[in-house]
């Protein structure tokens, strides 16, 4: 058994592993980093999606004069507001078959001619 106790190393930092034989790691410093590192990556990623969703979403309510429902804009504005099409929280399609890309609470529908329709949501 000591000749397994010995071979046994924290996952962190490699230094040998002393006490119970289902130990891990050496402490808690130990284990708080190496379980961070792991979820790292996850963490920035879901960071960054919710940040480009929060800025789609002042971009489009910009775009809604104050105290309105509707507004108006083209790609082209969108684009060089900072907004990126591919993050959208959900899709809203009405009777006709219009299909709405909401970020958040605010949606936008592609018309002619790059134009978007912008809209607020309706507040359950």
């Amino acid at each position: 058994m000591n000749s397994q106790t010995a071979e046994r190393k924290c996952l962190n930092c490699g230094e040998p592993l002393k006490g119970r034989i289902d130990k891990k790691f050496c402490d808690d410093q130990c284990r708080n980093n190496y379980n961070n590192a792991q979820k790292a990556t996850t963490t920035n990623l879901i960071r960054n999606i919710n940040n480009a969703l929060k800025k789609n979403r002042m971009i489009l309510q910009g775009f809604i004069p104050e105290g309105e429902n509707l507004g108006k804009t083209t790609k082209d504005r969108l684009l060089r507001a900072g907004f990126q099409f591919k993050y959208f929280t959900h899709t809203y399609e009405n009777k006709k078959g219009n299909q709405y890309f909401y970020c958040y609470d605010f949606g936008y529908l592609e018309l002619d001619s790059d134009w978007y329709l912008v809209v607020k949501g309706k507040e359950s």
